[in-house]
């Protein structure tokens, strides 16, 4: 099912339970006073963090087993990542992007890049994504045509380039970026924090079991 089926499907289960109500529309005053409630409650207990969230997100994110680098502009993202694959396996240095970085200068780095789904056995990677969480060096991704999901879940390597000011303090505030930007929730949200991982034999930390056996993220600014 594709995401436009999905939003049909939607529409028509969210026709029916207006139908039970008595209402012929989407109440627009109801979703007014629900967005009024979600900006005003009380948030609880928040953990203090430092001014430079920017830092606190790198330093979560390696405690997280992901590898980090800050650069100072996008331009200079394809040398970065060359750099990072060339530290692991050459033979890394061919896979997949989406198409918001496909015209950075990928074969100057060396870097074999295409903006396309990938089928499962590309080797490599390449996201953006919708913002970072200092707090806990979450990476937050959004779904949709041209953010597919693939892209960070089936290559072995993954790596995702963060602008600085993606960056947000925690987990509230994520969620409020994507009702300020979004208005609505896309099909899925994704929170990733470091490479796959599993201790379910004999509790023993398993990278790679389901998803990317590794994760870089290169940020800018």
């Amino acid at each position: 099912m594709g995401i436009e089926d999905n939003q049909h499907s939607r529409e028509a289960v969210l026709a029916r339970v207006r139908s039970a109500l008595g209402r012929r529309g989407p109440d627009d005053e109801a979703r007014a006073a629900a967005r009024a409630y979600l900006a005003e409650r009380r948030q609880g207990p928040r953990p203090a963090l430092p001014a430079d969230l920017v830092q606190r997100f790198l330093d979560r994110a390696a405690d997280m087993s992901s590898t980090t680098e800050r650069i100072a502009s996008t331009a200079d993202v394809p040398h970065a990542v060359a750099r990072y694959v060339s530290s692991i396996d050459p033979n890394v240095a061919n896979g997949v992007c989406w198409p918001e970085l496909v015209s950075l200068d990928w074969a100057g780095a060396g870097i074999g890049v295409e903006s396309r789904p990938t089928i499962g056995d590309d080797a490599l990677g390449i996201t953006g994504c919708f913002c970072a969480i200092a707090e806990t060096g979450t990476l937050v991704f959004t779904s949709g045509s041209d953010t597919p999901s693939a892209t960070f879940l089936l290559p072995e390597t993954h790596v995702a380039i963060v602008r600085a000011d993606q960056v947000v303090a925690a987990m509230e505030d994520a969620f409020a970026r994507v009702r300020a930007e979004r208005g609505a929730l896309p099909r899925a949200l994704n929170l990733v924090s470091g490479p796959s991982r599993t201790g379910d034999i004999e509790q023993t930390i398993v990278l790679g079991a389901h998803g990317p056996r590794r994760l870089h993220i290169v940020l800018v600014g």
